[in-house]
């Protein structure tokens, strides 16, 4: 990524083009650089915003998806929008729907890609194992349909993380916090354009779970991805812009 990161008002920030103003929203081990095809791509048109989440700054006890989207929601009165178009992956998706629930007037467009909110195939019981870089390896590896996607950066990046215990615990308590926020009941209540982009070979959020969010947003699109896990904008970057361009061009957004 090689946009200058933006530090104001608090907030740490990737910006980048003019118009209508793209929010993009990381997992829970994205980072910037996850988005960058999708910026690149995006910024001609729209305004394209990544925010950093405060994953590891938060209290412990009050490190959770519901906060997250609090954060959010401060970010963008920080930056005076009014509408926005919401993009989330993973983690990214569920504060996305947390903060479309309670600010449904302001949210123009909603994009989910492998979003959790209804269920996900966490790490389990057996994260972290610390200083075991293979073990990580591993765990990275099955976030993509080809593990050759989990690149040695990548495993350095989650490998420097599940070795800091203060991240390790804010990482399981974002983790706990999403599984047991399940937002089924909320779904149908979200009326606004809904664009759903997945992998076939996701094994976090698996199929199943795109076909509920299909089956329960009043007004959404599914759009599958063929050998494509956890991470679609990352995977098949090409792909990904194609569906969303031309998604949003019909819905005429």
């Amino acid at each position: 990524m090689t946009e200058e990161l933006r530090q104001e008002g608090g907030f740490r920030y990737i910006e980048k083009g003019e118009g209508t103003p793209l929010i993009l929203l990381h997992g829970l081990f994205g980072a910037l650089s996850n988005f960058k095809q999708v910026v690149d791509h995006f910024s001609d048109r729209y305004k394209v915003l990544i925010p950093m989440l405060p994953l590891y700054e938060l209290p412990v006890l009050e490190t959770n998806a519901k906060n997250l989207a609090k954060f959010l929601d401060k970010f963008i009165k920080f930056k005076g929008f009014d509408s926005v178009y919401l993009l989330g992956n993973s983690l990214g998706g569920h504060v996305a729907l947390i903060y479309t629930k309670k600010h449904p007037e302001v949210v123009k467009a909603l994009i989910l890609t492998a979003s959790s909110g209804l269920y996900e195939n966490a790490f389990g019981s057996s994260f972290p194992r610390r200083e075991d870089k293979e073990f990580i390896r591993q765990k990275v590896a099955v976030t993509f349909y080809d593990p050759k996607n989990a690149t040695d950066e990548l495993v350095d990046e989650c490998f420097q993380v599940v070795n800091d215990r203060n991240r390790v615990l804010r990482i399981l308590a974002i983790a706990k916090s999403a599984i047991r926020h399940n937002m089924s009941k909320d779904l149908p209540a979200m009326k606004m354009p809904a664009c759903l982009i997945w992998g076939k070979n996701d094994t976090i959020t698996p199929p199943e779970v795109a076909e509920e969010f299909n089956e329960k947003l009043a007004n959404s699109n599914l759009y599958w991805i063929d050998e494509c896990g956890h991470a679609p904008m990352m995977e098949h970057p090409e792909t990904f812009n194609a569906i969303l361009d031309k998604w949003l061009k019909e819905r005429a957004l």
